[in-house]
C-alpha cells in the first residue's frame, strides 16, 4: 500500500473512533435526559462506529500498514432537544459518506485496488446510515414536541438490538 493511502486510511480510522465517542456523548446526554431508548440507540451506534474503525485498523495490519491513532476531541455534549441529537446524528453520517467517497476516489487514483475492495462494504454501510438517520431524523420532524410521540419516537429507539443492529457487518 502506498503511504499516500495508508496515511488517508489513518485517517478514517481515527473519524471512525471519533465518531464512537460523539455517539457516546450524545448517548450521555439522552440517558441523563431521561430518554433511555434514545441512549440504548445512539450506544449501539458508538459501538458500530468503533467496529468500523477496527475493521480498517485490522485491514491497514493486515497490509503490513501501521496504525497511527491520534487524540480525540472532546465531543458536543448538550443539545437543545432529543430531535437535535439525531439531527446531528445525521450531519455526522452525511460528512462520513464525503470521508468514504473521497478516501474511495484517492484509491482509484493510486490504483489501490485491494483498499478500493476494502472500502466498497463502507460506501454500501454509508447509504444505510444515512438512510436510517434520515427517518429517524424525518419522525422527530414530524411529531415535533408532543410528549407522548416524544415517549413513543423514545421507546422505538430503545427496541434497537445487537440482532437489528450492524447487519451485514463482516
Amino acid at each position: 500500500m502506498n503511504a499516500t493511502v495508508f496515511a488517508a486510511i489513518n485517517e478514517q480510522i481515527n473519524s471512525e473512533f471519533k465518531a464512537s465517542y460523539t455517539y457516546l456523548a450524545m448517548a450521555a446526554y439522552c440517558e441523563s435526559q431521561k430518554f433511555l431508548g434514545a441512549a440504548n440507540w445512539l450506544r449501539m451506534q458508538s459501538e458500530e462506529e468503533r467496529l468500523h474503525g477496527l475493521k480498517l485498523f485490522d485491514f491497514v495490519l493486515a497490509r503490513d500498514g501501521v496504525v497511527a491513532l491520534k487524540t480525540i476531541e472532546q465531543p458536543k455534549a448538550n443539545f437543545d432537544s432529543l430531535a437535535a441529537v439525531f439531527e446531528q446524528a445525521l450531519e455526522h453520517e452525511q460528512k462520513v459518506t464525503v470521508e468514504i467517497n473521497a478516501l474511495y476516489e484517492l484509491c482509484f487514483k493510486e490504483k489501490a485496488f485491494a483498499e478500493m475492495t476494502e472500502l466498497q462494504w463502507f460506501l454500501t454501510e454509508q447509504v444505510e446510515e444515512e438512510k436510517t438517520a434520515r427517518e429517524i431524523v424525518a419522525k422527530f420532524r414530524f411529531v415535533k414536541n408532543d410528549p407522548a410521540a416524544m415517549l413513543d419516537m423514545d421507546r422505538e429507539l430503545g427496541s434497537r438490538s445487537a440482532a437489528t443492529a450492524g447487519k451485514g457487518r463482516g
